[in-house]
């Protein structure tokens, strides 16, 4: 019997969507996961996301296994659109609409809006070493601008985790970064019990940075929602971004929001529906 599914992507990061909402199990296995997301002898996509019975009081449950059959916690681009895909199973995708999502990372609110765009709370940043985690520094102290050895170069590192871990470097020119060769040694090194996703920024401005991605699990993305507001929060930390920014990633471009009100952080972005089909 085959399974049904719906393609999106968010800035080119791409992801099935699975109709869920019947079961607590994941219909699909990390093993069926990976064969999905290749590109070549599968659908194609960077993850596979499922639409879930919603627990403790929320109205869904998002799982996601990546393209490698690892689950992360949490996926921004995938957030949004998971809240695009519910709207349009209920029919409510021409009108305002808003959800609370169960994820591994905590309740997460996608707001569906009617040009298409999503607005997520993406919650409170964990900026200690023991939330990233890190061994970078102490458990219980912040890991701003700390020195780290990958690929026979020192890199200063800001650690944030969105739910997820995230190590953020600034460099003078982003497109100069050998990403597929230093990537997969910051994602596995050593000091990230639970590996770890990697993004690069080269400050344009202080409202405007530009971002690339190594993502954990997945690799190469054109863009990594948890991954750009983990950035603007590193970018405040080390004084170099204001607190509301756009993060140009190569598929596009999201807004980004720590406010300095409540401390969350608020990310705004497309989702966009591609093709429907059964595999």
């Amino acid at each position: 019997m085959g399974i049904e599914f719906t393609k999106y992507h968010g800035l080119g990061n791409d992801f099935i969507l699975i109709d869920n909402r019947s079961s607590s199990e994941p219909k699909v296995t990390p093993e069926q996961a990976v064969k999905f997301c290749d590109r070549h002898f599968g659908i194609g996509a960077d993850g596979v996301i499922f639409a879930m019975p919603g627990q403790d009081g929320t109205d869904y449950t998002m799982r996601i296994f990546n393209s490698d059959g690892s689950e992360p916690e949490m996926c921004g681009n995938g957030i949004r659109c998971l809240g695009k895909f519910l709207a349009d199973l209920e029919g409510k995708s021409t009108q305002e609409t808003q959800y609370r999502i169960h994820t591994l990372a905590g309740v997460m609110t996608p707001h569906i809006k009617p040009d298409g765009k999503v607005t997520v709370d993406m919650g409170m940043p964990g900026l200690l070493a023991e939330e990233i985690p890190t061994t970078l520094g102490a458990p219980n102290e912040k890991v701003i601008a700390q020195p780290l050895e990958v690929a026979d170069a020192t890199w200063l590192v800001t650690c944030v985790s969105m739910g997820n871990p995230h190590c953020i470097t600034f460099v003078e020119d982003v497109a100069a970064i050998p990403l597929e060769k230093i990537g997969p040694q910051f994602e596995h090194h050593p000091v990230f019990p639970k590996r770890t996703n990697t993004e690069f920024i080269q400050v344009v401005r202080p409202d405007y940075l530009k971002m690339r991605v190594w993502e954990r699990g997945a690799g190469i993305t054109l863009a990594c929602g948890t991954g750009a507001c983990a950035t603007v929060v590193a970018g405040v930390l080390t004084g170099k971004s204001d607190r509301i920014a756009t993060v140009e990633l190569p598929g596009g471009c999201l807004e980004i929001e720590w406010s300095e009100i409540d401390q969350r952080v608020y990310m705004t972005g497309p989702a966009e529906r591609v093709f429907a089909g059964q595999i």
